[in-house]
């Protein structure tokens, strides 16, 4: 069977970074000397996962238009791992683990300290309604219908680059504080 394919999601405005005070894209901002984007690559590189950056130009209308095309984009797939690309925290143990437990569960949903992160995973069965996902609707009503039929495996990771996203320049220095302590 395929394995699955880990959708980064690339392709939002960053509006509210440069609204705070950012002068590039959020995914071009430097973090430790490197652009953001570039983090969430190499993390997914490590956990030695096949990969699809979604990233048209001129961007899309939402989440939700992001996660059709890659799911078109990649319909040989086992199931996907939904990453939006602006989490540079995150651990490759971490995909590892999620993929893991998408070969025996339909979908699963990460968590630090009780806070759902990323990436979420789907099945191949989840297929048609992913790709029929449009606008900013991402895939938490799939997930919710999943629930209510037991459908969803929730694990509990130490990794708090799940859930660390770059909205804003304060959540890019707060994410260079946390490099430098882990480094100090």
């Amino acid at each position: 069977m395929p394995a699955p394919v880990v959708l980064i999601l690339a392709a939002g405005r960053g509006e509210r970074f440069l609204a705070s005070g950012g002068s590039t894209h959020k995914l071009a901002a430097q973090l430790n000397g490197k652009p953001v984007l570039e983090h969430v690559l190499e993390a997914v590189e490590n956990a030695k996962l096949k990969w699809h950056l979604v990233c048209p130009e001129g961007g899309t209308s939402g989440m939700g238009e992001s996660i059709s095309l890659g799911i078109h984009a990649t319909p040989e797939a086992s199931g996907w791992l939904i990453l939006p690309a602006d989490l540079p925290l995150i651990q490759p143990s971490s995909l590892q683990r999620v993929a893991a437990e998408l070969e025996e569960n339909s979908i699963v949903v990460p968590h630090y300290q009780r806070n759902p992160g990323h990436p979420v995973g789907f099945r191949h069965k989840y297929r048609a309604e992913l790709s029929a996902l449009s606008g900013n609707m991402g895939a938490k009503e799939i997930v919710r219908r999943a629930r209510q039929r037991g459908e969803v495996k929730d694990i509990f990771l130490s990794d708090y680059g799940i859930t660390h996203d770059i909205d804003t320049l304060a959540d890019l220095q707060a994410a260079q504080r946390l490099i430098d302590l882990s480094h100090a």
